[in-house]
C-alpha cells in the first residue's frame, strides 16, 4: 500500500471480495514501509510520558490465547495513550532463567539428579540452558506482530543480560541493607521432578483430585496403666518413618475406649471416635426387615481435656531417629491448629515436611532452631540414611510398603483412601511434598501494613480483584523465600565464611571487581562461582553461596532491572515510576503482581504500578483448560489468517474475560464478530465511498467533506448520527480513562449497528442523490465524518480494518493529514448540543417503533414490500409525535410502508391499563403484608393507575407506595368493529404501535411495484454493476397459463411509475420498445402473485453497444437519468 496521499475517495471492492486476513497482511506490510511504530514514537517525543510495564513471558513455549489476550489488553491501552497527547515507551522482555528452562534441558539431556548436572559441570549445563532460551522468540515476534500489536522487540530486555541482572543484585542489596533479608530453615512446597522448592505462589498453579490412602496408626504411651494407644490419622504415609511428635488441640475432649474384641484402649478425640472402625457400629438390617440388634461398640472408660495429655511419651513408630527421645522427641504436644473437622484429633508430626510440624515443634522443644532436622529424603525425594528400609525409594511410592511394615508390627488400626484435591509442580506435572529446606528469605511480614497502605493507592479494573483477592492475599502474606538450589538463574550475591559468622552482599559488577580483584563479564554461576573475598575477620577467604534467586524475584525486579536502575537511566526511570499501567492475567495476583508490590514497598514505600487491568482465563469451548495434548482448541495463527487478527482482538476484548472472568473459547465466535460487526461496518464505509465518487461523477466537483458545514445540517438523522458521535467519543474518553475496556467495546459496536441500520439504511436515497447534489453532499459529509471519528475512535481496538478505511479516507481530507490513523490523535470530547439529547432519544424511540411494526407484520406473515394503510404510534410524550409525524416521519414511513401516520397521546384510546406490584422491590419490605398489598394493587382504579403514573403515590391496605414501587402495564384493545387479523399492536410499556392490515387495490398495487423494483436491484447486483452504471430496464410479460387468473402487472408499473423511476432513476419499459443497437447485459425470468392471480416476466438490462462501464458515455449518461430522475 503506497503512503503518498492522492486527490478523491476511490471504489473499494465489494465486501464478498474483501478479505479481512489478506487485507491485514497489506496493512502490515504498509506499516513496514513507513516504519510505523517508530514513526509514531518519533512525534511524540517530548509528550508527557506514559510509562508501562511488560511483565516478560518464557520464550522456551509458544504464545497461547492468554498471551494473545494480555498482549492485546496492553496494546488497545497503550495506542490510546499515544493516542491522547502521550510518548509511550513499549519494550518487550523475556524470562531467561528459572524451572522452565532448566525442565527443557533436563528432558533434552535425560538429566535425573542434581548429581548429574554437577558431574556434567555447571558451566556446560548452563550454556546448554542459555542456548535453548529465545527458542521460540522469532515466533513469538511473528505471532505478535500478527496481532497488530507495537511493541519493541529490538531494544527488548532479557532477565540474562549482564544489565539486569546487575539491577537485581543492586535491589537484593538494598533489602540486604534494609534488614529485611535472612537465612532460615522453612518447608516450603517441594519438587522432586525438579529438585527444588517452590513459591506459595507456585504451588497453587496446578491442583489436580488424587487419590491417596488415608491410615490411621497407633502410637503406645509409655506407662500406662490401661496400656492406652494414642492413634493418628495420615494420608502421607511416607512421612510416618520421620514421626517425632504427635499434637492435640489442649482445649477439646479427648476419651479412652476400649475395644471389646481385641481388648485394645484408644485414645482419640471425642467426637471423631466413630473414625475408627467398629468405636460407634450401625444397627443391621435383619432377613424380615426388622433392625438387628447393634454389636456392642467401643467401652469408654476415661475422659479428660487434651491438656492432660500434654509431655505424655510414646513408643517410636520406627527405630531410625530413637536416640532423639532422650532430646524431648516422641511426646505429645499440643497446638490450636488441630481440628474437629478431620481425622481423629490427633496429629502426627514430622517437621521436615510440614510447615506446622516444624513450627510447633520448634516452639515446644522437639528440635532446635538452627539445627539439622530429620530429612531423610534426597532432592528427587527418594529416601536415604537412616531409613535404611526404604533407602532409594520415592517417597509416594514408599507408602504401600510403608503401611505393610506397620501392619507388620500390629500398629494399623484402619487403612482406607481419600479423594482430595493436591498440588502439583507446575512444570513437572509431579506431586509436590513439603519439605523444610534452607532458604534466603526477605521479610515480607515486617512490611505488611506498608503493603496494604501501597495497595490502596493502586486503582485496579476491576476493583473487587484489588479489594478481595490481593487484599486478602497481602493480609495474609508470609515471608518470602527467594532462593533455589539450582544453578541457571541469577546468583544470589552473598559471600559467606564456612561458619555463616561473615556475610558480604555484593551489589554490583563494580564492587565484585573491587573485592575479588577479578575482571567479570557475566554474571552466571559459572562465571563467578569460583571467585572469593578474602575475609576482614581472619576467617579466610569468603565464598559465594550456591543458591540462585527465585526467577519471580527477578520479574519483580523488572522496573528498576530494565532500564539497569540506578546505574544508567536514573533520571528517566524516576520519572515513569511508578508505571502508569500493567496487566496480565487473574493468576498473576500471586505472582508478577506481587512480586512488584512488595520490591516497591521494600525499596521505595511506593506500590509499581498506578493502574492495572486484570484478565481472567481463556478456556477451550469446553470450559477445560487449553491443552496441546488434547487438541481442544484451535491454533490461534489459523484463527486469524481465517477471519483476521482484529476480529479476534475484538472477540477477546469484547467477552467476560476482560472483567477477571472465564471465557470458553468458540472460533464461531469470533466468525460473528467478522459477520456482525465488520461486514456491516465495511459495507457502511463501502456505501459511503460509492456515492462520494458517484456524487463527484455526477457534479463534476471534488468531494471536499471537511468544507461542508455538518453542524448546520438541518435534517433530522444528520443531527443524529453527529450528536450521537459526540456522545461517542465522550463515552470512551472517560471509560479509557477509567480503564474500563469491557463497556467502551460494547458501546462502540452498538454505535456501528446504529449506523449502518439506521444512519445508511434509512438515508440510502438521500445519500444517492434523491434530494437533490447539496443534500446528498451533506448527508455524505456527515456519513464521512462518523466513518473518519469512528476511524479514530476504535484504531486502538481494530488496528488494521481502521488504518485500511483511513488510507481512503485520508484522499478526501486536506494535505498534510497524517500518514497513518495511528499518528491522529483521538477526539476529543465534545459539549453536548442543545439539542442533542432530545433528538437522540427521539430516533431511538424511532428505531422502536420501526421494530414493534415489524413485529406486528411477522406476526401476520405481512412482507414489508407490501403497504399498509395506517399505523398509529401511542405515546404520551407529545413531543416525541410530533417529532414523529414531522421530521422523522418519512423515514418511519418508508420503512414500516405505511401511507397514513398517526399520532396519539392518549394511551386509553387503543389499551386499558393495570398495575402490577414490583415484588422485587415491594416483597422485602412489606413482608407478610405483601400478598392482599397485590390484590389492592391490581384492583387499582384507572384514574388512580394514571395518577400514580404521572408522579403521584398511592395508599393501599395503609402502604404508601411511590416511584418503582408499581409496574404500569398496557393491554391493547382493538377498535370496535374490526377483526383481530385486521388492526393488530404491538408495545414495549412505553411505545404502543397499531397497524391496520386492511389491504386494497393500491396497497396490493404498490406491494407489487416494490417486488419488481427489488427484482431489478438484485438482477443488477448479480450482473457486477457498480451504483454510477446507467442502464435500461426493460420487461417481458408472458401469457397467463390457459385456467389460471392472470395478474395485471403493466397497470400495476403504470400506477406506480413515480415509485419506479425514483427507485431505479429509470422507468422500466416494455422489451419491445429496447433500440436494436443496445447491448443486453443480465436477463432473469421471474413469477409473481398468488391464488388471486399471477404473473411470468422476463427482466432485462441493456446499454448502448460500447458505452463500457461507469466512465465516459456511461457517467454522462448516469447525470441524465439522474437529473431525469430529480
Amino acid at each position: 500500500m503506497a503512503a503518498q496521499q492522492t486527490s478523491g475517495l476511490q471504489q473499494v471492492k465489494e465486501s464478498k471480495d474483501y478479505h479481512f486476513p489478506a487485507e491485514e497482511e497489506e496493512i502490515l506490510k504498509f506499516w513496514q514501509d513507513i516504519d510505523a511504530f517508530k514513526e509514531q514514537l518519533r512525534r511524540t517525543e517530548g509528550k508527557p510520558e506514559y510509562s508501562f510495564y511488560d511483565g516478560p513471558p518464557f520464550a522456551t513455549g509458544l504464545p497461547h490465547y492468554g498471551h494473545l489476550l494480555a498482549g492485546t489488553l496492553k496494546d488497545i491501552v497503550t495506542r490510546y495513550a499515544s493516542g491522547t497527547g502521550h510518548h509511550v515507551t513499549r519494550r518487550f522482555g523475556w524470562d531467561c532463567h528459572g524451572l522452565p528452562v532448566e525442565y527443557e534441558i533436563d528432558k533434552k539431556l535425560n538429566i535425573k539428579s542434581r548429581q548429574e548436572v554437577l558431574a556434567m559441570g555447571i558451566d556446560k549445563y548452563n550454556e546448554e540452558c542459555r542456548s535453548i532460551v529465545m527458542r521460540y522468540s522469532k515466533e513469538w515476534e511473528a505471532i505478535v506482530h500478527r496481532l497488530g500489536r507495537w511493541i519493541d522487540f529490538e531494544n527488548d530486555y532479557k532477565t540474562l543480560d549482564p544489565t539486569f541482572m546487575e539491577s537485581v543484585w543492586w535491589v537484593f542489596k538494598q533489602l540486604f541493607d534494609k534488614g529485611l533479608v535472612y537465612r532460615g530453615f522453612k518447608v516450603m512446597p517441594y519438587s522432586t521432578g525438579c529438585s527444588t522448592a517452590l513459591s506459595n505462589f507456585e504451588a497453587g498453579q496446578n491442583y489436580k483430585d488424587v487419590s491417596d490412602p488415608a491410615v490411621i496408626v497407633s502410637f503406645p504411651l509409655d506407662g500406662d496403666e490401661d496400656g492406652a494407644h494414642l492413634v493418628a490419622w495420615t494420608t502421607t504415609p511416607w512421612t510416618l518413618p520421620s514421626n517425632l511428635a504427635l499434637c492435640v488441640n489442649a482445649e477439646f475432649d479427648y476419651v479412652k475406649a476400649r475395644d471389646p474384641a481385641t481388648g485394645r484402649v484408644y485414645v482419640v478425640m471425642e467426637s471423631r471416635l466413630g473414625e475408627i472402625p467398629g468405636a460407634i457400629p450401625k444397627a443391621k438390617k435383619g432377613k424380615k426387615g426388622g433392625d438387628e440388634a447393634a454389636p456392642k461398640g467401643f467401652e469408654v472408660i476415661a475422659k479428660f481435656k487434651g491438656a492432660e495429655l500434654k509431655g505424655r511419651t510414646y513408643e517410636p513408630l520406627f527405630p531410625y531417629y530413637g536416640h532423639l527421645k532422650e532430646q524431648g522427641a516422641f511426646k505429645v504436644v499440643t497446638d490450636a491448629y488441630v481440628s474437629a473437622d478431620s481425622g481423629v484429633g490427633i496429629v502426627h508430626q514430622a517437621p521436615a515436611f510440614g510447615e506446622d510440624d516444624y513450627r510447633v515443634c520448634l516452639a515446644n522443644g522437639v528440635i532446635a532452631k538452627g539445627e539439622g532436622i530429620p530429612c531423610p529424603l534426597d532432592d528427587a525425594g527418594c529416601f536415604t540414611d537412616p531409613v535404611t528400609d526404604f533407602k532409594g525409594q520415592y517417597c509416594k511410592d514408599a507408602d504401600k510398603e510403608i503401611i505393610k511394615r506397620i501392619k507388620e508390627a500390629g500398629r494399623l488400626v484402619d487403612n482406607g483412601a481419600i479423594m482430595h484435591s493436591y498440588p502439583f509442580c507446575w512444570r513437572s506435572d509431579t506431586p509436590l511434598i513439603y519439605k523444610a529446606v534452607p532458604s534466603w528469605f526477605v521479610r515480607v511480614e515486617e512490611i505488611k501494613p506498608q503493603l496494604l497502605a501501597n495497595n490502596e493507592k493502586t486503582y485496579w479494573v476491576p476493583s473487587y480483584v484489588k479489594e478481595k483477592r490481593f487484599h486478602n492475599w497481602l493480609e495474609n502474606a508470609r515471608d518470602w523465600a527467594i532462593s533455589r538450589s539450582r544453578f541457571w538463574g541469577t546468583p544470589i550475591p552473598i559471600w559467606v565464611s564456612e561458619d555463616f559468622e561473615e556475610v558480604v552482599v555484593v551489589g554490583s559488577i563494580a564492587e565484585l571487581e573491587e573485592a575479588t580483584g577479578a575482571k567479570v563479564t557475566d554474571l552466571h554461576r559459572h562465571f563467578i562461582d569460583h571467585l572469593t573475598i578474602p575475609s576482614r575477620q581472619g576467617k579466610g577467604q569468603l565464598r559465594r553461596i550456591e543458591e540462585v534467586f527465585d526467577c519471580w524475584f527477578e520479574s519483580g525486579s523488572m522496573p528498576y532491572a530494565q532500564q539497569h536502575y540506578p546505574f544508567e537511566n536514573k533520571e528517566q526511570f524516576e520519572g515513569g515510576f511508578p508505571a502508569d499501567f500493567v496487566a496480565e492475567g487473574l493468576d498473576q495476583t500471586r505472582g508478577w503482581f506481587y512480586t512488584l508490590m512488595v520490591l516497591s514497598t521494600a525499596l521505595f514505600d511506593k506500590p509499581a504500578f498506578k493502574n492495572l487491568v486484570c484478565n481472567g482465563l481463556v478456556l477451550a469451548a469446553d470450559g477445560k483448560k487449553m491443552s496441546k495434548r488434547l487438541k481442544n482448541y484451535p491454533d490461534p495463527l489459523e484463527v486469524v489468517n481465517k477471519y483476521g487478527a482484529d476480529a479476534l482482538r475484538l472477540y477477546l476484548i469484547n467477552s467476560p474475560v476482560v472483567r477477571a472472568e472465564t471465557l470458553k473459547f468458540k472460533e464461531e465466535g469470533v466468525f460473528a464478530v467478522v459477520k456482525d460487526v465488520f461486514l456491516p461496518w465495511y459495507n457502511a464505509y463501502r456505501f459511503m465511498a460509492q456515492n462520494a465518487v458517484r456524487w463527484e461523477a455526477e457534479t463534476g466537483r471534488p468531494f471536499e467533506p471537511l468544507s461542508v458545514d455538518v453542524g448546520a445540517a438541518t435534517n433530522v438523522l444528520d443531527r443524529w448520527i453527529c450528536a450521537a458521535s459526540r456522545s461517542l467519543t465522550a463515552f470512551v474518553r472517560e471509560e479509557m480513562e477509567a480503564y474500563r475496556l469491557y463497556t467502551v467495546v460494547p458501546y462502540l459496536v452498538r454505535f456501528i449497528d446504529s449506523l449502518t441500520n439506521i444512519y445508511v439504511r434509512y438515508n440510502r436515497k438521500r445519500l444517492k442523490g434523491r434530494n437533490g447534489p447539496e443534500d446528498t453532499a451533506m448527508a455524505l459529509a456527515a456519513l464521512f465524518d462518523v466513518l473518519l471519528t469512528v476511524c479514530k475512535v476504535m484504531a486502538p481496538f481494530t488496528p488494521f480494518f481502521t488504518e485500511q478505511m483511513y488510507q481512503n479516507l485520508r484522499r478526501a481530507l486536506p494535505a498534510g493529514a497524517p500518514e497513518s490513523v495511528h499518528f491522529c490523535d483521538i477526539p476529543e470530547a465534545e459539549a453536548a448540543q442543545a439539542g442533542d439529547e432530545r433528538v437522540q432519544t427521539s430516533v431511538e424511540r424511532m428505531q422502536r417503533v420501526i421494530e414493534l411494526a415489524r413485529t406486528i407484520r411477522e406476526r401476520h406473515n405481512v412482507s414489508v414490500k407490501r403497504p399498509v394503510r395506517e399505523v398509529v404510534v401511542v405515546h404520551p410524550d407529545q413531543g416525541f409525535l410530533d417529532d414523529l409525524t414531522g421530521e422523522l416521519r418519512e423515514y418511519v414511513a418508508e420503512e414500516v410502508n405505511v401511507r397514513a401516520l398517526t399520532p396519539c397521546a392518549d394511551p386509553l384510546k387503543y389499551c386499558s391499563v393495570r398495575a402490577e406490584p414490583e415484588w422485587g422491590v415491594l416483597g422485602k419490605r412489606l413482608g407478610k403484608a405483601m400478598a392482599s398489598v397485590a390484590k389492592a394493587v391490581k384492583a387499582l382504579p384507572m384514574e388512580d393507575i394514571l395518577a400514580y403514573e404521572g408522579g403521584a403515590t398511592v395508599t393501599v391496605e395503609g402502604q404508601e407506595l411511590g416511584a418503582g414501587d408499581l409496574k404500569i402495564l398496557r393491554d391493547f384493545q382493538p377498535p370496535a368493529g374490526t377483526k383481530p387479523e385486521e388492526v393488530d399492536a404491538a408495545g414495549d410499556g412505553e411505545v404502543l404501535v397499531v397497524m391496520d392490515l386492511r389491504p386494497d387495490e393500491e396497497l396490493l398495487a404498490a406491494g407489487l411495484a416494490r417486488e419488481v423494483v427489488n427484482r431489478v436491484q438484485r438482477l443488477r447486483k448479480k450482473a457486477g454493476l457498480q451504483a454510477t452504471d446507467a442502464v435500461s430496464v426493460y420487461i417481458d410479460l408472458k401469457p397467463a397459463a390457459e385456467g389460471s387468473a392472470a395478474l395485471d402487472l403493466t397497470a400495476v408499473l403504470t400506477s406506480q411509475e413515480g415509485y419506479v423511476r425514483e427507485s431505479l432513476g429509470v422507468p422500466i419499459l416494455p422489451a419491445s420498445q429496447r433500440p436494436a443497437e443496445e447491448e443486453e447485459l443480465a436477463q432473469e425470468d421471474h413469477e409473481l402473485g398468488g391464488e388471486d392471480g399471477r404473473a411470468e416476466f422476463t427482466l432485462l438490462l441493456a446499454r448502448p453497444a460500447g458505452s463500457g462501464g461507469s466512465s465516459g458515455g456511461a457517467a454522462a449518461l448516469a447525470q441524465q437519468l439522474q437529473q431525469q430522475a430529480l
